[in-house]
């Protein structure tokens, strides 16, 4: 039998789990630290996935709760392309990453595990980043504490 340690995990599993979205965020900032929150802009904010796919897997969402794309106004969508294009080069600087996967998997039948609350994935991605472990053994391995990656990238969003 194969083990694999993820000793940090045990904290979401025995956490309460919350009854509100996930996505929507107090109008305080005082929980941006804890929940992974980079930026705020007027109408979207870029947040880190707590279960990344790579090391320094970001997301943006709109800060109104809405899963349709189709509702979006015209302000909104700009704002998060406008998050979108900053987070990617930033990215590229901080990871130095040869790519970067920019997705939205919009309702639970596209694979959206939270489906509620719209938002858009980006993860970086380098030449042969897809190692043997996730090839021949569905794992994946993240090189870097989720609350280290948070420190190192806030400066860049401030």
């Amino acid at each position: 039998m194969k083990q694999l340690w993820t000793p940090w995990r045990i904290q979401y599993i025995l956490a309460p789990k919350p009854d509100s979205c996930v996505f929507c965020l107090p109008a305080s900032t005082y929980e941006d630290e804890e929940r992974l929150v980079l930026q705020r802009g007027k109408y979207a904010f870029v947040i880190m996935n707590k279960f990344p796919y790579n090391n320094g897997h970001l997301m943006i969402c709109p800060f109104r709760h809405t899963m349709e794309l189709a509702d979006l106004a015209t302000e909104e969508r700009h704002e998060m392309i406008d998050l979108m294009q900053s987070c990617t080069k930033i990215l590229k600087v901080h990871f130095l990453c040869e790519g970067i996967n920019v997705g939205l998997n919009q309702g639970q039948a596209a694979g959206a595990g939270i489906r509620e609350h719209l938002h858009f994935h980006l993860v970086p991605r380098w030449n042969g980043d897809s190692s043997f472990l996730a090839v021949f053994d569905e794992m994946r391995t993240i090189p870097e504490y989720l609350t280290q990656t948070y420190t190192s990238l806030k400066p860049y969003f401030t």
